[in-house]
């Protein structure tokens, strides 16, 4: 990590997590006293699964992946991870163990808190703590939705939600760069790269989306919908 912050102070930061709202300067100044930033290039892991969990991380700028790293080497991508992120799991109060990986998609500036610090906010400040909630209640609500649509869509559908959720959630426009990789799509997905490569190509002959190596775009956003809802 670098020894010098280059983000001022927390109470400053246009992209700080929501949760620090509740924070008096004082407790600002607590986390900005005991934060360290890091830079990392596209590629490179931020958090490594099972390893010693002592720090949350917040996402100043660019875009990372979390992902469970499952047998042989098959990844789950569960979420993409943007700038105002907390990524804080629940070996924080479980067992110590981060529980799944985050690696860099594009370059990323992180900031890292340790977790003693944010369990003296949960307990002193209220508003702090109902946040706190409130955010991995979202997150887990997210995650069993995933869950069941894994479960019940068919390859089609669980692939047309993915293209969605870019669209709508991270880069908020119908044309866009597809920062995944096939295969990511594919751990995304629950589904071979050979799989996700055939669905893009049946949805482009039909009118659907139009798609490069880096780019998607949404032609036909109520039957990509519907495709999505009826998996």
């Amino acid at each position: 990590m670098p020894e010098k912050n280059n983000i001022i102070n927390c109470e400053s930061c246009p992209v700080r997590w929501i949760g620090f709202q509740h924070l008096g300067t004082g407790e600002l100044q607590m986390i900005n006293d005991n934060r360290y930033e890091a830079v990392f290039k596209p590629g490179e892991i931020m958090i490594k699964q099972g390893s010693p969990a002592s720090n949350a991380l917040f996402l100043a700028s660019g875009i990372a992946k979390t992902y469970i790293e499952g047998l042989k080497g098959r990844n789950f991508i569960m979420s993409i991870a943007q700038p105002g992120r907390l990524i804080m799991g629940p070996g924080a109060y479980v067992n110590l163990r981060y529980t799944y990986s985050v690696a860099a998609i594009t370059f990323v500036q992180a900031c890292f808190v340790h977790f003693d610090i944010l369990r003296h906010l949960v307990k002193v400040n209220g508003d702090f703590a109902e946040d706190l909630l409130k955010d991995i209640s979202t997150k887990s609500l997210r995650s069993h939705t995933r869950m069941v649509n894994l479960a019940q869509k068919k390859m089609p559908g669980r692939l047309a939600e993915v293209l969605l959720y870019f669209a709508d959630e991270v880069f908020h426009a119908d044309e866009y760069e597809m920062i995944l990789s096939r295969k990511e799509l594919g751990e995304m997905t629950n589904m071979a790269k050979e799989s996700v490569v055939r669905i893009l190509r049946d949805m482009e002959e039909s009118g659907v989306i139009s798609s490069t190596a880096s780019a998607i775009r949404i032609i036909d956003r109520n039957m990509l919908t519907m495709i999505s809802e009826k998996g």
